[in-house]
């Protein structure tokens, strides 16, 4: 039995690939994943914010010392020698991992505006990764905002990173798109290598008691990636990147449906973040166990094997199947 993928240019054992988490800011944590089976490594994401920020308090101390004493510049870096305590501490990682693991190190970079933030990806080339995930999470909240600008900057965010990489990209993008296909054939266009499909909006929750806004994090279950099986399935056929499917991996039967629908790999975090990195070899062994059940003999044959373009009603995944499925639907009481 064959579970070979490639994702990214990388050959894989297998399509089960730890995605961004804590789990890979500690170093003997990835070997733990690394001893479980997993093929690859998604790191924990480096943010903008992060990277501005250093860059920010740079600014205040150089700014500073220009209105002191001449001798007093240096107690202030000097630009060039200048440590950003996020950046610098992320490429260490990087580095580290490296050293320690022999699976290919995906980097995370997370951010949405144009600006100087962007060259890090160059940064995490030299710092050793094998690929590069850029993360755009973006939340509209301007009223004045056009839409097509929005679809333009996620355009403009990969080509400016593709110019300053030569690392293979994933794009890791929400669903909240007027057109999927069109934004996925762009973001193609644009140099994405591969598409991560989907981000999840992490939405703040309300104390009613404080009145206050409060973050709030919901780890996903199983079955909640129905949505990206529905877009993956709809673009495997006409789009030559590859796709991978995130949020709600956490059996054998999810990553087989994912698989069917076309995606080159699964992503999970949440099931890691729950039952340890050891969950892996659970995984993998489910993945097994299904195949010999069902007679397949590799991840290529069970690849796409549902989507659009193969299943013998394709209406399934358009307005058709939505009419059908609420006019079926029948309440157990009325």
């Amino acid at each position: 039995m064959n579970l070979k993928t490639t994702y990214l240019g990388l050959d894989l054992a297998h399509p089960i690939v730890p995605s961004a988490s804590p789990l890979s800011e500690n170093t003997d944590t990835a070997r733990r994943l690394e001893d479980a089976g997993a093929p690859a490594l998604v790191m924990y994401s480096l943010f903008e914010e992060q990277i501005l920020d250093d860059q920010h308090r740079l600014d205040h101390f150089l700014e500073h010392g220009s209105h002191t004493f001449a001798e007093a510049l240096t107690y202030f870096p000097e630009p060039d020698a200048y440590a950003s305590a996020n950046g610098e501490a992320y490429l260490e990682q990087i580095r580290r991992l490296k050293e320690h693991l022999k699976i290919p190190v995906i980097a995370s970079l997370n951010g949405v505006s144009s600006g100087g933030w962007m060259s890090w990806a160059e940064k995490i080339e030299q710092a050793g990764a094998d690929a590069l995930e850029l993360n755009i999470f973006y939340i509209p909240a301007d009223f004045d905002h056009d839409p097509r600008e929005i679809e333009e900057m996620y355009v403009n965010d990969v080509r400016a990173v593709r110019e300053r990489t030569g690392l293979k990209i994933a794009v890791k993008i929400a669903p909240f798109f007027s057109s999927m296909s069109y934004m996925a054939r762009r973001l193609e266009e644009a140099g994405a290598d591969a598409l991560v499909m989907f981000n999840r909006f992490y939405e703040p929750d309300f104390d009613i008691e404080q009145l206050q806004v409060k973050p709030r994090l919901k780890l996903s279950q199983s079955g909640d990636g129905l949505l990206a099986l529905h877009w993956i399935a709809i673009l495997r056929d006409h789009l030559k990147i590859d796709l991978a499917a995130t949020g709600g991996i956490h059996d054998a039967t999810d990553i087989v449906k994912a698989l069917m629908a076309g995606a080159d790999i699964t992503m999970t975090a949440s099931a890691l973040l729950r039952r340890g990195p050891e969950h892996i070899q659970n995984l993998v062994i489910g993945l097994q166990r299904w195949m010999e059940e069902h007679e397949y003999v590799s991840v290529e044959q069970m690849k796409g094997s549902m989507s659009y373009a193969k299943v013998a009603n394709p209406s399934a995944f358009e307005r058709a199947n939505y009419m059908k499925t609420l006019q079926s639907y029948r309440p157990e009481r009325l």
